[in-house]
């Protein structure tokens, strides 16, 4: 038997298994949230994309399995094998595309959930008649990760809040300084003008969080994603869920990137200031000490000790 595991961000696990005699292939992943997915999401949404690969049950200790018989093959096997890989994103999409349902319908009362994708960290989703919001929560453990937090809010037009771009642009984005990230994200929004909010909030959980177990913290942020309802429509919503469920690996991805790229500066600084001391270096019993007598024309030198 061929068993391959496979870890993913926010704590996911694969599981692809085949046993030696059989053409059935199994694709199983463990997400230790699926719980919540299943009380938001709709369940519809797995089997739509998946149809009869799709498990009635999953196998045991995963949430969901797929199983592929290589003797059923559809035709274009590169978008299966797409599919299978987005197992995860389709996870979250059945969660997004139920609460944009329900805001799509226009509907006299609120839609809240919320999703606790990481051990400290959340994702709340609310659906109301005009808009629908996506909250991240995120923890910094890691101090220099605080340190650039703060810097986050440093540039801020405004109090504690910093408004970003959500765009294509997070597929293109270069690791600059912490400043870059949010200037990359202003010069997005005047170029895609029907971009949606993004709200930085550091340490006070927004108002939406109100009521809930929201935390509150030094190395506590929250992401809030307003989206009116051209971003979650059918015609714009894939895209939507492609890039707004990476959030939270986005952000702390170029943090990182933004370290190493501090480090790597200050390490070139360093050595060019060395360079510099060492053409000033003078050594020792080589001094030489020359004067020009420009009305004789000649030069006298003299060694000193």
């Amino acid at each position: 038997m061929v068993k391959v595991t496979i870890a993913d961000f926010d704590g996911v696990m694969y599981n692809i298994s085949q046993d030696q005699k059989s053409t059935i292939l199994s694709v199983s992943i463990t997400l230790k949230f699926f719980k919540d997915i299943e009380k938001f999401g709709d369940s519809k949404v797995l089997a739509r994309e998946y149809g009869q690969f799709l498990r009635p049950s999953a196998e045991a200790n995963s949430s969901v399995t797929l199983q592929i018989d290589y003797n059923q093959l559809p035709e274009n096997v590169e978008e299966l094998a797409t599919k299978v890989a987005l197992l995860r994103r389709n996870c979250f999409a059945s969660v997004f595309e139920h609460f944009f349902d329900y805001q799509m319908s226009k509907p006299a009362e609120t839609l809240q959930g919320i999703i606790h994708f990481r051990t400290d960290e959340t994702m709340f989703v609310q659906a109301m008649s005009d808009r629908a919001t996506v909250i991240f929560s995120t923890r910094f453990k890691d101090p220099g990760d605080i340190v650039l937090g703060k810097t986050f809010l440093q540039t801020a037009p405004r109090r504690n809040e910093i408004d970003l771009t959500y765009c294509v642009t997070f597929l293109n984005f270069k690791p600059y300084l912490a400043y870059s990230v949010f200037q990359e994200f202003s010069e997005a929004r005047r170029r895609f003008d029907g971009a949606p909010q993004v709200i930085y909030c550091h340490k006070d959980p927004p108002r939406e969080l109100a009521g809930t177990d929201a935390l509150s913290g030094d190395n506590i942020a929250y992401i809030t994603f307003v989206l009116s309802p051209r971003h979650i429509d059918e015609k714009h919503r894939a895209k939507t869920i492609d890039l707004i469920h990476t959030l939270r690996t986005y952000l702390h991805y170029h943090i990182k990137c933004m370290k190493a790229y501090m480090q790597m500066r200050m390490r070139a600084k360093t050595s060019e200031f060395l360079k510099v001391l060492n053409r000033a270096h003078r050594e020792a019993n080589t001094a030489v000490a020359v004067s020009v007598d420009q009305s004789c024309g000649f030069t006298t030198g003299s060694s000193a000790k």
